[in-house]
């Protein structure tokens, strides 16, 4: 009876062998990171469906009140108005969820490009051809902030680039941002 030979696992930390090294652990973390972001990308985006779904509803539903307001009869007047006031009251709240989605839309495009980020540093810390090259990390960089739409987020590249730390980083934006140097919400 022959026996098989099992073929033994990656080498991991957990359990290192002669392959093991810091780079392998590295990509494997950065994988994490991709993975999780890209676990509660989709987690968002199906709560805001559901949520676009819902008040898409809504404003049918307080179109119909309003055409049914319309159609009562003129002693029923008062009774109309508050019914078209309360309508309108309700459209408003409507309007600022949709800005509110918008933030969120923001939120989803920069972890997409967190995502690409992690995605394209580990390809290049997994490759030991261009691991040590200077000229690949500067593609590197220079494929990561062509990605950026938002002025915030090229901002904040060119601080982390030039050496600032990331709280000095966010700092410069915040400052930028207070002071209307940036327009948050034209950028989107």
């Amino acid at each position: 009876m022959s026996q098989t030979m099992r073929q033994p696992g990656p080498s991991t930390a957990m359990a290192p062998d002669l392959d093991w090294s810091q780079i392998t652990e590295t990509v494997r973390m950065l994988n994490l990171s991709v993975a999780q972001i890209a676990m509660a990308m989709h987690e968002g985006e199906d709560s805001v469906d559901a949520l676009t779904r819902s008040f898409t509803h809504m404003v049918e539903r307080i179109q119909a009140i309003s055409e049914h307001v319309k159609a009562l009869p003129p002693e029923q007047r008062e009774v109309a108005e508050a019914i078209a006031a309360d309508c309108a009251d309700v459209q408003g709240g409507i309007q600022q969820s949709i800005v509110a989605f918008q933030f969120y839309d923001r939120l989803s495009q920069r972890l997409d490009h967190v995502k690409h980020a992690l995605e394209q540093l580990g390809d290049l810390v997994a490759d030991s051809q261009r691991l040590y090259n200077p000229a690949e990390w500067r593609a590197l960089q220079e494929h990561i902030r062509g990605r950026y739409t938002m002025r915030e987020e090229q901002e904040m590249f060119e601080a982390l680039v030039a050496g600032a730390s990331v709280e000095e980083a966010l700092e410069r934006v915040r400052a930028r941002l207070q002071e209307g140097d940036i327009d948050d919400i034209e950028l989107f």
